[in-house]
C-alpha cells in the first residue's frame, strides 16, 4: 500500500509540474509574440517604417494632412497611440505632415463640374465630395459652393467639395435628400431654402480629427470634420422630402 500510494503522489507531483511548464510556456509564447507600439510621431516616413518593421509591425500611410507644427513627409498621428501592447504583425496607420499649406484654393463657383474638376486637380487637390440641389437662377451643372472657400488658410486636408445646381431633383411631391457631408453650412442652408425646404435648428459639435484607425485593417478610413462643415442630415441622402419635412443639419464647430 505505502509503494502504491507513493506510486501515485509521484504521478500528480508529474502532473503538476507537467501542467506548470505548459502554462509558463504559454506565458511566454503569448507574451514573446507582443509588442509594444512605439511613438512615431515626429519620425520621417522612411524611418518610421524601418522601427516598425524591427518591432514586426505594419505600417502604412492612411492620409496626410497640412501642418504649422509638424514639417513636411514626417508622422503626424498615429493609431493605436504609442505605448499600447499588441501582436506582432499589428497594422499600425499613420498620418503624414504635408507641412505649412502653401497653395491657394482656387474660385471655382460658377464653373461648369467638369471643368472645376479639373481645376482642383491641376491645383493639387483631390475632389473630397460633390452634393447637387435644385438653385433657382443658377445654370444646372455649375458650381454654386465650394469647400474650403477661395483663397481659404489654415485648411487641414488637401482637398475639395462641391456644391453644383440641379434641375432635375425637384419632384411634384418634394425633392431627393442630397449628402451634404463636408459641404459649407452656409451653402447647404441656402441650398435647402432655395428649394423651399424648411430648415430645423442646426446641431453643433466640436470639430476634431479622430484617429485614423483601430488597428483593424478592414475598417474604412476615418474622415476628418473640419469646422463650419455638414457631418451629419436628418433626412438622410436619398430621401425624398416635401415642405412639411424640416432638414436638421448637424455641423462641425
Amino acid at each position: 500500500m505505502i509503494r502504491v500510494f507513493r506510486f501515485v503522489l509521484l504521478v500528480l507531483f508529474l502532473c503538476v509540474v507537467a501542467l506548470l511548464s505548459a502554462v509558463i510556456t504559454m506565458h511566454f509564447a503569448i507574451h514573446g509574440a507582443e509588442v509594444s507600439v512605439p511613438d512615431f510621431r515626429g519620425l520621417t516616413l522612411a524611418d518610421a517604417m524601418r522601427r516598425a518593421a524591427s518591432l514586426d509591425l505594419n505600417l502604412s500611410v492612411d492620409n496626410r494632412f497640412y501642418s504649422a507644427e509638424m514639417p513636411e513627409g514626417r508622422v503626424l498621428t498615429q493609431s493605436p497611440a504609442s505605448g499600447t501592447v499588441v501582436r506582432r504583425e499589428w497594422h499600425v496607420r499613420v498620418t503624414q505632415s504635408l507641412g505649412p499649406q502653401r497653395v491657394a484654393i482656387p474660385n471655382i463657383i460658377g464653373q461648369p463640374e467638369r471643368a472645376a474638376t479639373i481645376d482642383i486637380r491641376r491645383a493639387g487637390f483631390d475632389l473630397r465630395n460633390v452634393a447637387h440641389m435644385p438653385w433657382p437662377g443658377a445654370t444646372p451643372g455649375n458650381v454654386i459652393a465650394q469647400n474650403p472657400a477661395p483663397d481659404a488658410e489654415g485648411i487641414e486636408q488637401p482637398s475639395m467639395s462641391l456644391l453644383i445646381a440641379e434641375a432635375g431633383l425637384g419632384t411634384p411631391d418634394g425633392i431627393v435628400m442630397p449628402d451634404l457631408t463636408g459641404q459649407p453650412v452656409a451653402s447647404a442652408t441656402a441650398a435647402i431654402s432655395h428649394a423651399g425646404l424648411k430648415l430645423a435648428p442646426t446641431l453643433d459639435i466640436p470639430a476634431t480629427i479622430p484617429p485614423v484607425s483601430t488597428g483593424n485593417a478592414s475598417q474604412s478610413p476615418p474622415t476628418p470634420t473640419l469646422p463650419g462643415t455638414i457631418i451629419n442630415q436628418t433626412p438622410p441622402p436619398g430621401h425624398r422630402v416635401d415642405a412639411s419635412v424640416p432638414v436638421q443639419l448637424t455641423v462641425a464647430r
